[in-house]
């Protein structure tokens, strides 16, 4: 475990207030609004450190960027990411666990690892798109 300096515990923190999935530069941008001097290079690397150490959360948004999220449970877990508003749900998928299980046995491999998030539009979003369609 790394030890904790004032540069990781202002990332942590900011982490914590952004309340859902960010980017390093995002994280960047919000530290520096509130004051901060820490540089984008050590924000890039207290991330990966927690996302390591499972107290955060990390994803490949549709289009390629790593974004993070502060965990709220070190246990294995997986998503359902709104992508027109960002509302994520921690859910446990004990199907998918098994057939990782299974189909990583069926091949020949051991300690298989794996990442599962569902995108999709949250219920809000999708009433919102469905007034939008509704004609007047």
């Amino acid at each position: 475990m790394k030890r904790n300096t004032w540069q990781r515990e202002a990332v942590r923190a900011a982490l914590d207030d952004a309340g859902g999935f960010v980017s390093a530069q995002g994280l960047h941008g919000a530290l520096h609004a509130s004051g901060s001097p820490i540089g984008l290079a050590t924000v890039y690397r207290a991330l990966a450190d927690l996302a390591q150490e499972g107290d955060a959360d990390s994803l490949q948004s549709p289009e390629g960027e790593s974004l993070y999220r502060a965990c709220s449970t070190a246990d294995h877990h997986h998503h359902l990411i709104c992508r027109n508003c960002g509302l994520t749900v921690e859910i446990e998928a004990d199907a998918v666990e098994t057939w990782a299980r299974s189909v990583a046995a069926e091949n020949g491999f051991t300690q298989a690892a794996h990442v599962v998030d569902v995108f999709g539009l949250c219920a809000a979003c999708t009433a919102a798109a469905a007034t939008l369609r509704e004609p007047s």
